[in-house]
């Protein structure tokens, strides 16, 4: 197994243009603008939008949330629409059927239009690329300009895959294109976490998905020793990421018939530190292992025995990561059940040319093309 490059602290613990074929303009939302976009109702199929990610209703009728890749899909009919935003740290793209034409860098609270287009019936996809974990977004709805009309949203798609994991899994500095990306914007404006590959994947399948991915986190030890006493785990349940105790409201409708996870590269890729829980590799690979089952028997007792549970692995310093992921999905296969496997993916041609030696955009589409591959190996109830 080849090596990957040392990793960097910065690069796992911190969460951290526009290509415009259409009219783009950026305006103020006063409070009273912004509650008339969108009328608060009781559940995640909001009027005239919908998203599949963690996402909590605000008591002012307003969207909240933190994880990387949340979407928000609508339908309008006209020539323009106008997205009412509440966040100062995160970047989005807004596509409209299915094309790119802005990128609403750290909009702040603000009703952001398209115009410009065709009067007819369109899709609109609000995609946040940024993780910031700590900052809540806030999203208001689409409102449609004038003579226009917002259309009822979009049904739910019957595939769902939810990806859970670290800064691979959230795209982290994927745009980049030079490993040091402090004079290029920084790491925030270099990721695009729907150009990652598990989004990539997902489309590709016509998936709803979900991104749970937190950087610098692992199973049980996150980079470098970091922030003792966390892990994935402490922030998995929640919807809001900043908020302790914090629970996400799981709706009905999300069973997802596959889980990819990809927790290790944290635990792993650097050593182990004097006054850290584990004095010994092995005694750091027995509590992984303890804890990774912990969290697969959560995972199928929230999901059912027929949802699809992937542990992924891939190239760090050594092969404990890749060789205890194998055996956890040996020990599961040998209990019986035969519906967790493992994916180690890996390639020659993988540049890391992200930020801090993170897979770049080219990366992500040869590990999204890995995924294709061996998801068509596994019997899937699509």
């Amino acid at each position: 197994m080849r090596t990957a490059p040392h990793l960097s602290r910065r690069a796992l613990l911190t969460a951290a243009a526009a290509s415009v074929t259409a009219g783009v303009t950026t305006a103020a939302a006063t409070p009273s603008r912004a509650s008339g976009a969108h009328r608060p109702l009781p559940s995640p199929a909001f009027t005239g939008f919908r998203t599949v990610g963690r996402v909590k209703e605000a008591a002012d009728g307003w969207v909240q949330y933190s994880w990387p890749g949340i979407v928000f899909e609508g339908r309008f009919h006209g020539r323009g629409v106008g997205i009412v935003l509440d966040d100062s740290a995160n970047d989005y793209d807004v596509q409209i059927d299915g094309t790119t034409v802005s990128t609403l860098v750290t909009p702040g609270r603000t009703t952001s239009w398209v115009t410009g287009l065709a009067d007819t019936g369109h899709t609109v996809r609000l995609v946040k690329r940024t993780e910031c974990p700590w900052a809540v977004g806030r999203f208001g709805g689409f409102v449609a300009a004038r003579g226009g009309r917002i259309l009822a949203a979009p049904g739910a798609r019957s595939r769902q895959i939810e990806f859970i994991g670290d800064s691979y899994t959230a795209g982290y500095g994927n745009v980049s294109g030079t490993r040091d990306c402090s004079a290029n914007g920084g790491v925030d404006r270099n990721s695009n976490a729907g150009l990652a590959f598990g989004p990539l994947t997902a489309r590709k399948l016509d998936a709803d998905y979900q991104q749970n991915a937190f950087s610098g986190r692992g199973m049980v030890r996150n980079y470098n020793g970091g922030d003792p006493g966390t892990d994935y785990r402490t922030y998995y349940d929640r919807a809001l990421l900043n908020v302790a105790g914090d629970v996400w409201p799981k709706p009905r409708g999300w069973r997802p018939q596959v889980v990819v996870i990809g927790l290790g590269i944290n635990d792993f890729s650097t050593p182990l530190h004097p006054g850290e829980p584990w004095a010994t590799q092995s005694e750091l690979i027995a509590a992984y292992a303890g804890a990774y089952h912990g969290f697969l028997d959560k995972l199928r007792a929230r999901y059912g025995s027929r949802t699809f549970l992937v542990v992924s692995a891939t190239a760090v310093s050594g092969t404990a990561f890749a060789d205890t992921a194998r055996g956890i999905v040996g020990d599961r296969n040998a209990r019986g059940d035969d519906r967790v496997g493992y994916w180690y993916y890996d390639d020659p041609g993988l540049d890391r040319l992200g930020c801090d030696w993170h897979p770049s955009l080219r990366d992500h589409e040869i590990i999204s093309g890995l995924l294709d591959q061996y998801l068509a190996t596994v019997p899937l109830d699509w």
